[in-house]
């Protein structure tokens, strides 16, 4: 029993979702369109202001996407409708961050600046030592923060580093002065 692929997904106003014969989603929104292709082995169903995901069989396999197939298919409404924001802090003394076009440029202690390109469909911004990074794909704004994150994870002696908004870095003691 999948108690997330069960659960009824509502469509807010203004999302529309169409489904084809198969399987391919396609929801649009006030911030966008997104498609995506999903198993033959589950049955999505369309009723009026709601979507319901069925799967056609009790094997290991199919009960494993039900609860999947039904969290990406909300994740898309909700993306669509409201998107999704990760932001990154840069703590450090020196580190600092700037867009140039939809190039991040970030000064993190190295000896060069390091420049990720920021990929379509997803919005970087700079504030002082915040990135706020936006999108309608919760995976894509996931992935772009996570690889800004690993340009300099933070380290747990003096917590310098990029890491998420209310992130807790557990800090260790450094070494102590030998007695003797």
């Amino acid at each position: 029993m999948s108690r997330i692929g069960n659960k009824t997904i509502t469509i807010p106003a203004g999302v529309e979702v169409t489904i084809s014969d198969k399987n391919e989603v396609n929801v649009k929104g006030p911030k966008g369109t997104l498609v995506r292709q999903f198993s033959e082995l589950m049955e999505i169903k369309h009723e009026g202001e709601t979507i319901n995901v069925v799967r056609k069989n009790e094997q290991k396999h199919t009960k494993q996407l039900h609860g999947t197939t039904r969290a990406l298919i909300n994740n898309m409404i909700v993306g669509v409708s409201e998107g999704y924001v990760k932001e990154l802090e840069l703590v450090g003394i020196g580190f600092k961050a700037n867009m140039k076009g939809n190039t991040l440029v970030l000064n993190v202690g190295f000896s060069h600046p390091v420049e990720l390109n920021i990929e379509e469909g997803v919005k970087c911004s700079v504030d002082g030592n915040n990135i706020k990074i936006e999108g309608i794909d919760k995976q894509r704004v996931g992935e772009v923060a996570a690889e800004i994150r690993a340009v300099k994870k933070p380290e747990p002696y003096k917590g310098k580093g990029i890491r998420y908004k209310g992130e807790h870095i557990r800090r260790k003691e450094g070494k102590s002065a030998a007695k003797g």
